[in-house]
């Protein structure tokens, strides 16, 4: 049996995904203008997403056996339609609540995004291929890949028809996973061991398998912190227009992690090095975002961020994968909740402090600046930690697998 067919439908789903991670964000400044809604909300949208994929992951993590997957697996892009059409629907015919309407549409499509972290990454695994890195690199690139896609359309209309008419955009970008649902529906799935009996191998070495989710929630920080807030930074901090700083910043941030992530899979190797000089590279990429009085250079870190951040959350799994082989379900399900979880403490964590820092009469004490762009900057100073602890906790990661190597037998 071919599934080949199989694997690109993976791959369009993880693409059409992209839309609940990156819509949002370019939404954030019209939902603030129109309905009044704190940078501290906003942030929690972003918590509420990242901690309902949390859960799913969790309940993967224990109750997989009770799960179909094949079903599972056709309904999750319809769940993501239906929380997009809430989105967009309560907050244009009942703007008096439009708040809860994002609350509850984010709860939905969020549930859908954790099955797609949990569900597509151990199916591309389980498919038969001679190159299960790359695949796995491919996968997590067409990520990148949507998010760019989203993006450029995204921006577009929202320049030639009004932030105020946003929410015919996000019906349409509602409408595009039920093309993954068709395409499950009609493909072969493999069949997957979701017993716990798959996690024996890491159950032995639940150090390692700890490390690896310390890894990923890290890295997914620093990822993060920056996807969901690169637009509003932009916009607010560098005072560049939101037309040009969506396409100069969140597009090109979202190309570079999207070539990064397709480089690796077509000539990557040596996947612990990487993660090592990426995680470096974030850092640099953050202090230089907070620090330079320069809007163009703090523009430039920003987008250059999203090289660096790559291979974060791609990587881990597959230095995941190759310690701990054929992990299964269980394991996926694990990752995915430490990688969802750091994507909920930054991005909130930055929306705590922009208000937090614009609030006090320091922030205003800055000639020439704002107390929001006194606030965006220190954010991004303080969420500079996610890649230091990254980068150190990878130094020790290191060594612990090389010398667990050459404990074995």
């Amino acid at each position: 049996m071919s599934f080949k067919k199989t694997k690109y439908t993976c791959y369009f789903t993880y693409l059409a995904m992209s839309s609940v991670f990156s819509l949002p964000p370019i939404l954030f400044m019209t939902f603030r203008e129109m309905y009044g809604i704190s940078y501290t909300l906003l942030g929690t949208l972003v918590l509420v997403n990242f901690c309902t994929q949390l859960t799913v992951d969790l309940i993967f993590s224990f109750f997989s056996r009770y799960f179909n997957i094949k079903k599972t697996l056709r309904v999750m892009p319809l769940l993501t339609s239906a929380g997009l059409l809430i989105y967009a629907l309560i907050p244009t015919f009942f703007p008096q609540i439009a708040y809860l309407g994002l609350l509850v549409g984010t709860v939905l499509f969020s549930i859908a995004a954790g099955l797609c972290e949990v569900l597509l990454s151990p199916t591309v695994a389980a498919l038969p291929s001679e190159t299960p890195e790359k695949d796995m690199s491919m996968l997590h690139s067409l990520y990148a890949w949507g998010v760019l896609t989203v993006v450029v359309i995204s921006t577009a209309y929202l320049q030639l028809f009004g932030r105020e008419n946003w929410m015919f955009l996000t019906v349409f970008w509602a409408l595009v996973p039920i093309i993954s649902s068709v395409l499950f529906c009609t493909s072969p799935l493999p069949e997957m061991d979701i017993s716990h009996s798959n996690t024996k191998a890491a159950g032995k070495r639940q150090f390692g398998m700890a490390l690896c989710v310390a890894c990923i929630f890290l890295g997914s920080a620093a990822e993060n912190g920056m996807t969901n807030w690169i637009s509003a930074y932009v916009e607010s901090a560098l005072q560049i227009p939101k037309a040009l700083g969506d396409i100069l910043g969140l597009a090109l941030f979202a190309i570079l992690l999207g070539t990064a992530r397709t480089l690796y899979a077509k000539y990557g190797k040596n996947i612990l090095n990487t993660l090592l000089f990426s995680m470096l590279g974030t850092i640099v990429c953050y202090l230089v975002a907070g620090l330079s009085p320069v809007p163009v250079v703090s523009m430039v870190a920003c987008v250059l961020t999203g090289f660096c951040t790559s291979m974060l959350w791609p990587g881990t799994l597959i230095l995941m994968e190759e310690k701990f082989p054929a992990a299964g379900v269980t394991a996926y399900a694990l990752m995915a909740a430490g990688g969802d979880f750091g994507g909920s403490v930054a991005p909130q964590m930055l929306g705590a402090i922009v208000d937090g820092v614009a609030a006090t009469s320091w922030a205003r004490s800055f000639p020439g600046l704002t107390p929001d762009q006194v606030g965006m900057k220190v954010g991004m100073l303080i969420a500079t930690i996610f890649p230091i602890l990254g980068f150190c906790l990878l130094l020790y990661m290191k060594k612990y697998f090389k010398n667990s190597i050459k404990k074995r037998p």
